[in-house]
């Protein structure tokens, strides 16, 4: 009997040793090896006694995966995996290419050696981003039939840049127009509001109000047009085309300050309405800012030889490489900013490089009667700065000088480079060395707007009145101090009449 009662003691005392919890896990051995066996019971496993260790594991693991876990499965694939993917396309080569002779001629700038100079200057995309740059440039010009093309610049957005290219292509293709004729429209309105209301008894009055006229885009190859720019947003991901720019989407583009998103479908809004979407944005400022900025060394390029009446007054709006440049000093171009000139054609405020005349109309229809109106006056053409024209003749802006001048280094003047910069766009560059020189822009795509207001400092508040002892405020008398002060003015009046009647009896007596 003591043998039962002393083994049903220790199995207690065991069973209580087994049930109790963990300080690290808050579990306790009964619950866990009942469960153990429940589940060795339940699947039959082969060899148990080999994978009894890696059950008991798996079924802690189980308990504390909910409850203490707080990683997050890692993706897939991640953006940055799906970009290099992407990117290292560019840097393989098809097998069935033959190399191609060293002697003809690529449309493709050297752009390490641009990204050198750049680099030198202390600007640029550095030289792993314009390795990159490069070679999507090159897969541009193998995918489209295009006779030039170079690195414009960067222009950055919210949510993603623009990497942009400009290129020149060997065909000229006219694109659709995307805006509908509102003149049109609006005859066919006049037409229909007329033949309704003669047959009405008592027609309505008419307005006189027309519509000014569209002024016409120009065509592709002159003026704003005279290159096509493709954009894309990391080096590897496709190329997109921009659409042409109209002197209307110019126009508005000045008068409006938008930030880009990275997104060519977006809209713009703003005041007053811009004609387009972000691409028509994005390729309004490529031109204004291109105008602006584009500039080369002088006498690199000369006026090309026009077809025609060396006579006519229209500006000229082509150029060419001057054979017999002989290339300015650097520290010259630093000092000078007269040994530069602008290579793109200036925008006038029509929106075009080439004003067009809007009062010329079509001829009219003789049977019409058009006795009573009067022609209009003819307009003043516009007339902007003619190319290659000085850039030091350009005019400041918010008392800020448009360009500042610079050496990369004056401690090796003889390797340096001279750098000119943009205050009017922030972002512009333009380098030169010899006879090599190249224009970038890396920036907001933003004009410069001045300085913000900073109101003055206000004044210190006037004081409400001065501290002087007769108007000190002050505690009230009591009743016996103003009974004291009334006897003692009185005592003084008395004194001053006695002296007054003294002064009398004198008087009196003298005479």
């Amino acid at each position: 009997m003591e043998d039962n009662q002393d083994r049903l003691q220790s199995a207690a005392s065991l069973k209580a040793y087994m049930l109790k919890n963990s300080t690290k896990s808050n579990l306790n051995l009964y619950d866990h090896l009942s469960r153990l066996l429940i589940k060795v019971m339940d699947e039959q496993p082969q060899n148990a006694v080999d994978v009894i260790e890696d059950m008991s594991h798996d079924m802690k693991q189980g308990l504390f995966k909910d409850k203490q876990s707080t990683l997050r499965d890692l993706p897939q694939t991640t953006a940055a995996e799906l970009l290099a993917e992407q990117q290292r396309l560019l840097f393989s080569q098809p097998e069935d290419t033959e190399q191609e002779d060293e002697l003809v001629e690529t449309p493709l700038p050297n752009v390490s050696e641009i990204g050198f100079y750049l680099e030198q200057a202390g600007v640029g995309l550095g030289r792993e981003e314009m390795q990159r740059v490069f070679l999507a440039l090159k897969q541009l010009v193998e995918l489209q039939a295009i006779l030039r093309c170079r690195l414009w610049g960067k222009i950055l957005g919210t949510e993603s840049s623009y990497i942009v290219a400009e290129a020149e292509c060997r065909e000229w293709e006219e694109e659709e127009e995307q805006i509908t004729d509102e003149a049109e429209e609006e005859e066919e309105r006049e037409d229909k509001c007329r033949e309704s209301e003669d047959n009405e008894v008592d027609p309505l009055p008419q307005s006189t109000y027309k519509t000014p006229p569209v002024v016409p885009k120009e065509a592709a190859g002159t003026g704003a047009n005279k290159f096509f720019y493709y954009v894309c947003k990391e080096p590897g991901l496709p190329w997109v085309k921009l659409p042409s720019v109209s002197p209307a989407q110019i126009t508005v583009a000045r008068q409006i300050r938008k930030f880009f998103t990275g997104r060519l479908d977006s809209p713009v809004h703003s005041f007053p309405p811009f004609p387009g979407n972000e691409a028509n944005y994005l390729r309004a400022q490529i031109a204004r800012i291109s105008a602006g900025t584009q500039v080369s060394p002088q006498g690199f390029f000369q006026a090309g030889e026009e077809e025609g009446d060396e006579e006519d007054e229209a500006p000229r709006d082509s150029y060419e490489v001057n054979s017999d440049f002989e290339a300015i000093p650097v520290a010259e171009m630093a000092e000078s900013l007269s040994t530069w000139v602008h290579h793109v054609q200036h925008i006038l405020p029509q929106g075009r490089c080439m004003w067009v005349n809007l009062a010329v109309e079509p001829e009219e229809d003789p049977n019409e009667d058009g006795e009573g109106e009067e022609e209009p006056d003819e307009p003043e053409p516009e007339v902007g700065p003619p190319l290659l024209t000085p850039v030091s003749q350009d005019a400041e802006i918010f008392n800020t000088a448009p360009w500042s001048s610079k050496m990369s280094s004056t401690l090796t003047s003889q390797h340096a480079v001279a750098l000119l910069r943009s205050n009017i766009w922030p972002g512009a560059y333009t380098y030169s060395c010899g006879k090599k020189f190249e224009n970038i822009y890396v920036g907001w795509g933003l004009k410069y707007a001045g300085e913000g207001y900073s109101p003055s400092v206000p004044q210190l508040p006037q004081r409400e009145y001065p501290s002087e002892p007769e108007i000190t405020e002050a505690l009230d008398p009591s009743l016996e101090e103003e009974q004291a002060l009334r006897e003692d003015l009185e005592e003084q009046q008395a004194a001053q009449e006695e002296l007054e009647d003294a002064d009398e009896e004198d008087e009196e007596y003298d005479d």
